[in-house]
């Protein structure tokens, strides 16, 4: 059970406007634990980033000119990614974000790379309808420490995520123990040294008289058509 909790940075809000990724940040979980496996690039979007979006997360043009394109990290991040399931907070946002990037380098949909994706805050508003689900709001209410968070940071973001989501799904847990306990389990157990005989009760030529007469009267009604009599000439 691999899963990668996933976050990103980016010049604006809105790919479709021509605004690109800036820092990506992953963090693996493996059966729920994480690992100290991680992924983690600054990007060169090579455009400007708007002020909106640099007051959020920090990150100027000035520092992101000597970091390598987005095309130059592409089989790195997509090697870590593969095969595991994404959990990504607002996911519609971030995987619009990669797959634009994806698309510009000539490369295959993200979803093709992963086995599924859990969008957090999709998860979040189930779980507690009409509250606030933001990263913040769910550390709070989760007592996850996030004091260092001043700024919005990918691999920062990932890591208070991956808690986040163990916290919000804290009941597979034992789903998950039992499920490797089991096969250990099926070793260890042992048969009786000894079964008692099987006993056989026969029916009576009376039962089976009886017997007779009911299917003959299905058979009747059915004109013929009961499965155990064949198919009707």
């Amino acid at each position: 059970m691999r899963q990668i909790v996933l976050d990103t940075e980016t010049t604006g809000l809105d790919y479709r406007l021509g605004d690109r990724i800036i820092e990506i940040g992953c963090v693996e979980l493996l059966n729920r634990k994480l690992t100290g496996q991680r992924f983690h690039r600054y990007v060169n979007p090579e455009r400007e980033v708007e002020a909106g979006a640099m007051a959020v997360h920090g990150l100027s043009s000035e520092f992101l000119l000597d970091k390598p394109r987005f095309g130059e990290i592409v089989a790195a991040f997509l090697e870590f990614i593969r095969g595991a399931e994404l959990i990504i907070h607002n996911a519609a946002f971030d995987i619009g974000f990669l797959n634009n990037e994806m698309a510009l380098q000539q490369q295959a949909p993200l979803e093709q790379a992963c086995s599924g994706i859990v969008d957090t805050l999709k998860m979040a508003r189930e779980l507690h309808p009409g509250r606030r689900n933001s990263l913040d709001a769910l550390c709070e209410r989760y007592a996850i420490d996030n004091s260092g968070r001043t700024l919005h940071g990918a691999l920062l973001d990932a890591e208070l995520l991956a808690e986040v989501y163990l916290a919000m799904t804290r009941g597979q847990e034992t789903l998950v123990m039992e499920l490797e306990a089991a096969p250990a389990a099926g070793l260890q157990a042992e048969l009786p040294a000894e079964r008692p005989a099987l006993r056989v009760l026969r029916a009576s030529a009376e039962e089976l008289a009886g017997h007779e007469r009911v299917l003959a009267e299905i058979g009747k009604e059915s004109r013929g058509n009961c499965v155990w009599q064949g198919p009707k000439a």
